[in-house]
């Protein structure tokens, strides 16, 4: 059985885009996917990536139109300019580390908070949100929330983070097989190629 690790912020459009087609990827050859949120920054300012507000314009304008263009692709509601973005994911995102250390599949969350920031306009960072999308997606809220909190769960972002530096991603998402990495949800065709092949990782030797 092929084990796949998914790094990924719940404030990426990207991640956003990728999420449903990954699971259904992952599901289709039975591979385990690790669910590994990570500090977005602080891989950007490891590998040389950018804030979108300092990216220079060009690249500003030319995101505007693969959005639209993988909008499109997935069939998905996408809001160019959401009302709370950029925000803070760190909680959303830690609460993704309390679900999964409880033993509980945190994919139906994750698929609520991407869609609060990217189709409902709703802010991610604050608790209410958060609490709304752990509730209905049948989770304890206060217990996920308490644990997402804790020490334990920072380091484990912090350890992500470190770990996707490591392994050379730029940026989210990130799906990494065998040790190879995969950066963007345009990559999930190369990604289903060494599933079904089930080959030896490419590496940089």
């Amino acid at each position: 059985m092929q084990t796949l690790d998914y790094f990924f912020t719940l404030m990426s459009p990207y991640s956003y885009l990728g999420h449903e087609p990954f699971l259904a990827l992952a599901k289709k050859y039975g591979a385990v996917v690790r669910f590994r949120p990570l500090r977005i920054m602080e891989l950007f300012a490891a590998t040389g990536g950018l804030p979108l507000a300092k990216r220079a314009p060009a690249r500003q304008q030319y995101r505007l139109i693969e959005l639209q263009r993988w909008r499109e692709a997935r069939a998905q509601t996408l809001n160019l300019a959401p009302k709370h973005f950029p925000t803070n994911p760190e909680r959303a995102d830690r609460a993704v580390v309390a679900i999964v250390r409880s033993g509980a599949d945190p994919s139906g969350y994750m698929a609520a908070t991407y869609r609060s920031l990217w189709a409902e306009d709703r802010d991610i960072s604050e608790e209410a949100t958060i609490t709304d999308n752990l509730r209905r997606t049948g989770h304890d809220a206060e217990r996920v929330l308490a644990d997402a909190d804790s020490e334990a769960v920072g380091q484990a972002l912090h350890d992500n983070t470190a770990e996707a530096i490591d392994l050379n991603l730029p940026g989210v998402p990130g799906y990494v097989r065998a040790g190879e990495p995969f950066w963007g949800q345009d990559r999930l065709d190369l990604l289903e190629r060494a599933l079904a092949s089930d080959r030896a990782a490419f590496g940089t030797r």
